[in-house]
């Protein structure tokens, strides 16, 4: 016991000794200074036992201070004896090299792979040696040579498909990345990682033609199909990667989570009619015993929504149906916590869509009221129904509401999206200056959104407060800005033309064309919005509306005109003209999605 006590220690010594000289070489070799380095590296190297890495350190550190003879004559001893050690041919032929004796460098490179021994880690430092020189043509034959020796094929196909992608041999990269998911069955998440770190969109062709010829050779390697599955979604052609997915769950016996996250991932890229698909087919063949199957219907629900709103020609009968179809499933389920997310969808659709406030409130004040119900889905729904009521002209109501949620949800984005509600109805109230000063607290909101439009409001309150003696102007726009809210939008107008009458010449004449854009747009009346938006930036670039106006309209262009060159060009001119402005992160993210650029 106590020589085994004394080995351990010895060893334990050594090791740090060995540990600390390594240090000092390797700043030694950083510094320049190569002699020392060279000295520190061979001791290292013998105390070692003769590790290669300090070794083909010392070689180094002598090639720095041009000591080719010394570097000849120490490989040389150390090929005599240890031939089978490959890697000290490419060391030689590297000092060969360094001399110009191109020649006889390559006579040692070819030898070390002619001398390949059948050791499968001896061959990965051979072409681990031939990596570091660069030549990667070398390390190419280094593998396949190895293959042969060691009689396995495609033991080295992962490798081999690194070193085709540094020579820039896409073909050749994804036949081996592919030919190494046959030995290392396990590696697929890792693969999809790879490939859309190296894939360009041009290679995907390829990338599906090569998957197609390995799923009719190898049928039961599952790896392949789940790829051809990952490649439709990232070339956003959800309907096959929809159709891939399904044929998975059903071959796998899945419980349809695949399916239900391709159509989450459609459903986000607005690809309304896949996401819908996906979800039908959750809800038709897994059933209600499904742990996806609440959330597929309420997703289903979702879709059909945005698809229906999505559509700039949506019907007074298309809401109609769809309300149906909220009731059907609220009919089925029950109205209760587990519902109340779908109760909130349709409490929306009816307020802002159907014009029924009385009914939207209805549906939100026994939302709220439901046992157990989630406290986030609750203040969501105390939020709307405060809305609502402000529509109504209950202000008191409103106020009640949000100061709840104020209170409740203090130190949450719930509670400052609540206290904004709140300020905005100080300022539709003509309080100018107490929304101002709730507005400059806003400011530091951790919410970008909330921050934005709280400077945005802060800075228009300050500019056009400061301008009059009066508060009339600002208190007629204001007005106009509650009427708009309220969905009353001829009394809107009223008030905004009213307001460019009584002061033709104030600075408000370009906040008035905005909030009619607004209003247009609300309207759906888009040629109407694209003018007014247009008459900001034309006859208004240097005030606070135009890069909102900007922004919108690129928005308006992109989402519901379907013109992405425009949008595109609007994005443009916002993060380049207006780079100060708070919208031009978002802009120039917006401007790259429609360029295609990988984000």
């Amino acid at each position: 016991m106590i020589r085994t006590l004394f080995i351990f220690l010895c060893l334990t010594i050594s090791t740090l000794v060995i540990g600390q000289d390594s240090k000092l070489a390797n700043e030694y070799y950083r510094s320049g200074e190569y002699e020392q380095a060279a000295q520190l590296y061979r001791k290292i190297w013998i105390q070692s036992r003769y590790n290669e890495y300090y070794f083909d350190r010392y070689i180094e550190s002598l090639l720095a201070l041009e000591q080719f003879d010394l570097s000849l004559k120490e490989i040389k001893t150390q090929l005599k004896k240890n031939p089978q050690d490959v890697h000290l041919y490419v060391l030689n032929g590297k000092v060969l090299e360094r001399q110009g004796k191109t020649g006889q460098a390559e006579k040692q490179y070819a030898k070390a792979i002619k001398e390949l021994p059948k050791d499968g880690n001896k061959i990965r430092s051979l072409a681990n040696a031939f990596n570091r020189l660069t030549k990667y043509e070398l390390a190419l034959k280094a593998y396949k040579m190895g293959e042969a020796v060691l009689d396995k094929s495609g033991e080295f196909s992962y490798q081999i498909a690194d070193i085709y992608r540094r020579l820039g041999d896409t073909p050749e990269m994804i036949h081996y990345y592919l030919l190494s998911m046959n030995k290392n069955v396990d590696q697929l998440a890792s693969m999809k990682n790879y490939f859309s770190r190296t894939l360009a969109p041009e290679d995907f062709p390829l990338f599906k033609e090569k998957l197609f010829e390995n799923i009719q050779n190898d049928p039961d390697n599952i790896n392949f199909p789940e790829l051809l599955e990952w490649t439709y979604i990232q070339e956003k052609d959800y309907k096959k990667a929809l159709r891939q997915a399904k044929a998975l769950d059903l071959r796998l016996e899945e419980n349809g989570s695949r399916v239900y996250n391709i159509a989450t991932i459609a459903s986000n890229d607005s690809e309304f009619d896949t996401a819908i698909n996906a979800y039908q087919y959750i809800v038709d063949t897994k059933g209600v015993n499904s742990s996806y199957y609440l959330e597929a219907r309420q997703e289903l629900l979702s879709s059909k929504k945005k698809k229906v709103l999505k559509n700039p020609e949506f019907t007074q009968e298309d809401l109609l149906d769809l309300k149906q179809e909220y009731n059907s499933y609220l009919d089925e389920i029950g109205r209760n916590k587990q519902s109340a997310y779908i109760v909130a969808e349709l409490a929306n659709l009816e307020a802002y869509y159907l014009n029924d406030l009385d009914g939207a409130i209805e549906q939100l004040q026994n939302m709220v009221n439901f046992p157990g119900v989630n406290k986030f889905v609750r203040a969501n729904g105390k939020i709307s129904l405060a809305d609502f009521y402000l529509m109504q002209g209950e202000v008191w109501e409103s106020t009640l509401l949000y100061s709840q949620v104020d209170k409740e949800f203090r130190e949450d984005f719930l509670g400052e999206k609540a206290r904004y509600r709140n300020a905005m109805l100080s300022y539709y109230n003509g309080d100018f200056q107490w929304a101002q000063k709730q507005f400059d607290v806003l400011k530091a909101s951790t919410s970008k959104l909330i921050s934005n439009d709280a400077i945005d409001i802060s800075v228009f309150i300050m500019d056009n407060l400061g301008l009059d003696t009066t508060d009339v102007a600002i208190g007629l726009y204001s007005q106009a800005e509650l009427f708009t809210v309220q969905n009353k939008f001829d009394q809107a107008f009223s008030k905004l033309d009213s307001l460019q009458e009584a002061f033709p010449d104030h600075t408000l004449i370009d906040d008035i064309y905005y909030q009619k854009a607004k209003i247009y747009k609300r309207q759906r009346n888009y040629d109407k919005a694209v003018e007014m938006y247009n008459k900001v930036i034309e006859n208004h670039p240097e005030e606070i509306r135009c890069d909102n106006a900007i922004f919108e309209l690129a928005e308006l262009y992109e989402i519901e005109l379907g013109n992405v060159d425009k949008a595109q060009e609007l994005y443009e001119k916002l993060f380049i003209d207006f780079s100060n402005s708070v919208f031009a992160i978002e802009a120039r993210k917006k401007y790259r999605l429609l360029r295609g650029d990988n984000l």
